[in-house]
């Protein structure tokens, strides 16, 4: 278990995007047994997952979510992570919209405290001191553990945390930019990862497989396939295949999936608490949690850091 604030996590989060969207309530719930029963405990989702679906008004992945706590009596055990800021009807950071999101966020999980709470997004719109202190007012009063930021440069993450420090109040514990092998940047250059040393902030990142480009299941003159296909199109470059190339080979002398090695790259880097993953199939999970045990050899990391260093 790694440890994130004053929760105790697992070394990779399952992430809920798909959940009631490419896999349905019952696949979802058996995704979800099968990562707790490999001993995982951290579970990521938004309330807007999954509006990007004709007929889906969002809320679909915190709603299976919340039927199969109620299923297994409780969360007690689990860190579950929601977050606000994208939902469709409910966009941005005002206070007044973070209340209406966080209780209906708590309704479809059915759970009186969420325990790690993220704004989606920056919102320039809203003073600093305004939303912060909204999140402040949920701590206080147990209806969240923790708040966190995902999409938020360092310059901003900065500011965050200078205001909270000013203003006495409660100061946000995770970060949850991209990063994986294709998209390095923000991370390393971009300054998250110097900032989230020196303050002492967990490094959640989405995307760890790249919308499931770097599991080898996309290949170089192919078309792009799936439910995801419109996601992973940018990465779909010749520089982008050589590092899925790269992943293959190495995973082929492992004896692993190419999505264990690119995990594996990901746990390995400095800062990172736990990367967040998704599954559309239980039989998934053995390779996404495989990825905790793999230490990848100094060889194999700088193969892996070389064919990927257009990306950093």
């Amino acid at each position: 278990m790694k440890r994130l604030a004053s929760l105790r996590v697992s070394p990779l989060c399952l992430g809920g995007n798909v959940f009631g969207w490419t896999a349905d309530r019952d696949t979802s719930e058996q995704i979800l047994d099968a990562y707790v029963a490999a001993g995982g405990n951290f579970i990521d989702t938004a309330d807007v997952y999954s509006a990007w679906v004709p007929g889906h008004p969002g809320g679909e992945s915190e709603r299976v979510i919340g039927g199969w706590l109620q299923r297994r009596g409780g969360h007690s055990g689990l860190v579950i992570a929601t977050k606000v800021a994208k939902h469709p009807t409910h966009r941005g950071l005002r206070p007044s919209n973070l209340r209406i999101c966080l209780d209906g966020s708590r309704r479809r999980l059915g759970i009186d405290t969420i325990d790690l709470y993220f704004a989606h997004e920056d919102d320039p719109s809203v003073p600093i001191a305004e939303w912060v202190g909204a999140f402040d007012q949920m701590v206080t009063e147990g209806s969240i553990r923790h708040y966190a930021l995902s999409n938020f440069t360092a310059a901003r993450t900065a500011e965050v945390l200078a205001v909270a420090e000013a203003e006495g109040l409660a100061k946000p514990v995770a970060l949850q930019p991209e990063y994986n092998l294709v998209h390095r940047s923000d991370v390393e250059s971009g300054g998250l990862a110097e900032l989230a040393a020196e303050h002492n902030l967990a490094i959640v990142p989405y995307f760890a497989l790249a919308a499931g480009f770097l599991t080898g299941k996309y290949r170089a003159g192919e078309e792009l396939h799936g439910a995801r296909a419109a996601r992973v199109k940018h990465y779909a470059t010749e520089a982008g295949f050589a590092v899925v190339d790269e992943l293959v080979d190495i995973a082929n002398e492992l004896g692993v999936d190419a999505a264990t090695v690119a995990l594996a790259w990901v746990a390995g880097r400095p800062g990172i608490t736990a990367p967040i993953a998704s599954a559309s199939r239980p039989e998934q999970i053995e390779a996404l949690m495989a990825a905790a045990e793999l230490k990848l050899s100094r060889s194999d990391a700088a193969r892996l850091k070389k064919v990927s260093a257009p990306f950093a």
